[in-house]
Order: C-alpha cells, then structure tokens, then sequence
C-alpha cells in the first residue's frame, strides 16, 4: 500500500500525542490524531493539573492560623466542595477547549472516538477506518486496583476530582506519590485522614531521608498511617445504614493482627498500568513486554512504522518525558534531524504535604554505585515563615557528591516550593557540576534555596 489517508496517525491526544502531533505537521506531514475522551490526556483532565488545583484549595485551611502570628485575624473559613469540584471541571473543559484550538491551528485533524489496529497500517475509529504511513500510539497508562475482595468499593484517582460528596473520613490505601498527594489535598480540605501502606515509609524508591520527612509532616500535619501491613489480608466491605453507607477496610498489620478503620470514602492509589486493552495490538502483531509496549531507543516498535510514547511504554512515567518523547520522534522522522531523549537525571516532584523534589541519584544508589567515594552534605531547618505563623515543618535539604572534584550526583528537597527550587538546581545535575560550582554562586538571602550554595 503506497496511498495512504494520513502520513501519520496518533492514537491518544494526551501530552504526548499532541506535541508530536503538531510537531510533525509543522515539518509537513499529513496527520491526524484519534481520542475518545477529552483531549489533553491524563494530566489535563484527572491528573497533574486539576491535582495541582486540589493542592492550592487545600493551603488555605493553614491561612487563618498562620496569619495570627503576622498580626491578622481571619476567621477560619469552611470548603465547599460543590464550588471546588466543578471550578476544577471548568478549568479541565477550558483547556480542553483550547488544546482542541491548538490542534486546529496546526492543521491536525482530530477524529472523535477511541482507535484500535485493524492491521499494521489501518485502524478503526467507530465504524470508519483510516490509513497511514506511520502510525504512534500515545494513549498513556490508567489507573488499577489490587485484585483485593471488595475493591468495587474503591475509587481510584480518576473518580478523585468528581466525588459528588465531600468525604468526612477518607482513607487511601497505596503510599506512592498519588496516594501520599492525595492524602496531604484531603486532609488539608479538612477530612480526616488514614494512609495504609505496605512499607514502614512512603514514597518506596525515593531517597530514604525524603520518605522520612515527609511522612513525619505528614503526620504533625493529623493523617494516621497503618504501615507493614499484609497487603494481600487487605478487603473492603460496605455497611449501609439510614443515614449513610459507610466502608470497613480490614487488614493483618506486619505482627499479623487483625485491624479495622472506617470510612466514607476509600482510594486505591496502588499503581497505574499502560492503557493498552482497547487497541487490539495484535492485529498489527506489536510487541508487548511485562505489559508495556517495547520500544527502541526512537521510540520504534518491533513494527518500524509503528511508534509508541509515554506512559503506555512504562519508561518514565511523567508529562515532560512524554512531550519530550513526542518532539524526538517527529523530528527524527519528518525532521529529518535524529535526536533522542536521554532518560537520566530527570527531576520530579510529589506534590505531597510538605513538597518533595529530586533530581539526579538518591543516596542509596549513588551508594550502590560509587561506594565510599560518595560524600553527603544535609541539612535540616525550620523555614522563616514559621518563625512567627508557628507550627513544627522543617525542611530538609541533601546534596550527593562523588570523587575530590565532587561532582553533584544528586539533590533532594522536601519542604515549601521544593519543586520549584529543585527544577533551577538540576541544571548542576545535567551539566556535570561540582559542589565548588554552588559554592562559588552568590546566595540569595533570605531563602530557602540559598542553602544549597552554603552547605559545609
């Protein structure tokens, strides 16, 4: 087949496929994208961005408090969780609405409704089917629950920003960044807060010191955590009553005794999966390993027309890496200019209670890597703004370096504006700097972000 409809066809307008989308028609290419929800994916419309908005309306129950110690007095204010939940449900239609105009000014044709493979060069969106070239999959991950008795009972995040009801007691059973997000957004909206988790810390796979600190916060902060618990002894079961239909959660905690909590509303926040069931892969015979699409370094398949990006190639799982992904391989293909996205040193975030920010290696595997010749400079102190509003936060900052030139390996913030401070501070990360480098820029006083030029 040498005439094809499209010279490329996306499936998925999340991040991803929209930036390659529109990248590859600007270099020329005839293209159209494919999505059966709304269009900007899982970070505009159930993820990073109405979660960030969750994480803004939970700051201001602190306010109140915090303002007495600066000489003003505000009354305490209630939520309505009514007015948050659809202002974040406009904000989510708005940019919708405006990634749907992006589109169209790039001149890519956007075909409502979800797409699978008919064969490697064909697929079906409804009852039409479509042609191309080349074909990139984009369609990212979902979220799943444990195979667990009563899970039904559940929601996961996606369900989080459309709850019809404010939950009074909220449980979260996962100790990963969504779950340990969520936890801090509820709490801080005023729900009573219990976290159950498999390890004695959150945030499993983070730099230990982080795990620590932030769930020290959090719990000076009144979430109650259940930790070491028997996963697998874990059930939800509903009791309904008059007035309400509460959920008992049941598990062996790490002694094997039985315990009990009570809530109204429970989220299973136990990990994402590549969302790869509606697009019948097989047809087009692609390569699926440990439930990913397997990629090369391009972004190709084992098809080398067919290309995959994002979430649903389980590399790593974050909007910036799946835009990034998008732009390489429309511009490797129709750019004609080969580039490829390195997966190291990347800096994320939890938006947790208080933040947390890495970029580069935690201690522990700069550790496993380079042994004793890895030197750690750390600190710990409570931030200005708390001298007057009170309160217990600390911030913690750590600096990982290796060899006598002490080249920065790492760097782990948990505390206010940690992702904001860690994004600038990777820059010494990516560019091969020494800890001299930080000791010999000026600090900026008084901030926070001035400790990590004048750590001894």
């Amino acid at each position: 087949m040498t005439n094809f409809d499209y010279d490329l066809f996306v499936i998925g307008a999340g991040s991803g496929g929209l930036a390659a989308s529109k990248r590859a028609a600007a270099l020329g290419a005839k293209v159209a994208i494919a999505e059966g929800d709304l269009v900007g994916g899982t970070c505009v419309i159930r993820g990073c961005v109405p979660k960030k908005l969750m994480v803004y309306a939970s700051h201001f129950s602190h306010f109140s408090q915090e303002a007495s110690g600066y000489g003003w007095e505000i009354p305490a204010g209630k939520l309505d969780w009514n007015k948050l939940r659809d202002a974040i449900q406009s904000e989510v239609s708005r940019l919708n609405k405006l990634h749907i105009s992006f589109l169209e000014k790039s001149n890519v044709e956007l075909i409502s409704g979800f797409a699978k493979f008919v064969d490697a060069h064909t697929v079906a969106v409804g009852d039409r089917q479509f042609t191309a070239e080349r074909i990139l999959i984009a369609v990212g991950g979902e979220a799943s629950k444990p195979d667990l008795a009563g899970m039904e009972h559940a929601i996961t995040s996606k369900e989080m920003f459309l709850m019809p009801k404010f939950p009074q007691r909220f449980a979260v059973i996962g100790g990963g960044y969504i779950g340990t997000e969520f936890a801090g957004i509820m709490r801080g909206l005023g729900a009573d807060v219990t976290q159950i988790i498999r390890d004695r810390y959150v945030l499993r796979g983070f730099d230990h010191d982080v795990r620590i600190n932030v769930q020290e916060s959090m719990v000076n902060h009144g979430i109650k955590f259940h930790t070491c618990i028997n996963s697998d002894s874990l059930t939800i079961s509903k009791n309904a009553s008059k007035d309400e239909s509460e959920l008992t959660i049941s598990f062996k905690d790490g002694d094997g005794n039985l315990q009990q909590i009570n809530a109204d509303t429970v989220l299973a926040a136990t990990g994402r999966q590549p969302n790869l069931s509606p697009l019948s892969l097989d047809k087009a015979n692609i390569e699926v390993v440990k439930g990913a699409i397997a990629v090369k370094e391009d972004s190709s398949t084992n098809q080398p027309h067919i290309y995959a990006i994002g979430d649903c190639t389980n590399r790593v799982n974050l909007t910036p890496v799946a835009i990034a992904e998008g732009r390489a391989f429309a511009e490797t293909v129709y750019g004609h200019t080969p580039r490829f996205i390195s997966h190291n040193n990347i800096p994320s975030a939890v938006f947790s209670q208080p933040e947390a920010a890495t970029v580069g290696l935690s201690e522990e595997k700069a550790r496993e890597l380079y042994g004793d010749r890895i030197k750690v400079y750390k600190t710990k102190f409570r931030p200005m703004f708390y001298s007057l509003a009170g309160g217990d936060t600390k911030t913690m900052m750590k600096l990982i370096v290796v060899g006598e030139e002490e080249r920065v390996l790492g760097l782990q913030m948990v505390g206010k504006d940690a992702a904001e401070i860690i994004q600038g501070m990777s820059l010494v990360v990516t560019m091969g700097g020494c800890k001299k480098d930080l000791d010999n820029t000026m600090a900026m006083h008084p901030t926070a972000a001035e400790e990590f030029m004048t750590m001894r």
